[in-house]
């Protein structure tokens, strides 16, 4: 994805196809790999076609099982984590079509036209082939004006304490601690800490604090763990709490979720 690559002695990939409207590559990594902080001159969407990619940026933290895809506007920072062994396409929209797309970095489902687009845009084309790419790029932009993001959202406090603070909360997502506890061992009150947190967050404490333990759960779900232990080490008291909260989030309950991650789409 014109980032380095265990498979290619770290150096940066060529995107071969930078020329066209919309172009794209693949891409895989080991379990664990991480990309350092890197940006394009591009609109970038990048899609798991196989496993679970953190994607961290200024903006936020998004987790890409393969039913999804995240947006990122051209010139975003951002790094990469595969958190299992992952297969991921990149495709690079020229900034002048960027426009078209979500004003904010976000996650979009990924519909069988759009996962098929994506492939076939993955794969360096021939010189010969440029105006068959070029259509396939058009039909994909249409395609994604007309997706919805999706809350798979984290967003990241830019304030140096509020993102401390969050740090010590993703390593630990199961810890139980109180708004008090947290505020008083950073000699806040507690209201001051909700304030800051969220004007640093757009969100508050509580509701942040379970959208990072369900996008942490993702990750336990497809690595094949049983739900009532996935529930347990996110910090839920029972299967069916977790459920229940899942299911509001996210649309559809964990277990529908990981016969979709594996194959399936939403709404079938």
């Amino acid at each position: 994805m014109a980032y380095a690559s265990p498979e290619s002695g770290g150096q940066l990939l060529k995107l071969d196809g930078a020329d066209l409207p919309v172009s794209g590559v693949v891409e895989r990594y080991p379990a664990g790999h991480q990309v350092p902080a890197h940006n394009h001159p591009y609109g970038h969407l990048i899609y798991a076609t196989e496993g679970l990619l953190l994607v961290q940026a200024s903006s936020g933290q998004w987790l890409v099982p393969p039913t999804t895809a995240v947006w990122l506007r051209p010139n975003v920072q951002h790094c990469l984590t595969a958190t299992t062994a992952v297969s991921a396409c990149g495709i690079f929209i020229r900034e002048d079509l960027s426009v078209q797309l979500p004003e904010r970095d976000c996650v979009l489902h990924v519909t069988p036209l759009v996962r098929e687009l994506v492939a076939a845009l993955a794969v360096q084309q021939a010189a010969a082939a440029q105006r068959r790419s070029r259509l396939l790029g058009e039909l994909l932009l249409e395609e994604l004006k007309a997706l919805a993001p999706l809350p798979l959202h984290l967003p990241w406090p830019e304030d140096a304490l509020m993102r401390q603070i969050c740090e010590a909360l993703v390593q630990e997502p199961a810890r139980a601690v109180n708004a008090d506890a947290i505020a008083s061992q950073h000699a806040l009150t507690t209201k001051t800490l909700h304030r800051r947190f969220l004007k640093s967050t757009g969100m508050n404490l509580g509701k942040w604090r379970q959208q990072m333990r369900l996008m942490a759960s993702i990750q336990l779900l497809l690595q094949g763990m049983t739900i009532t232990s996935v529930a347990l080490e996110s910090g839920y008291e029972s299967h069916s709490a977790y459920t229940v909260a899942f299911k509001k989030n996210f649309g559809c309950p964990p277990s529908e979720f990981v016969l979709i991650a594996q194959g399936g789409t939403f709404g079938d």
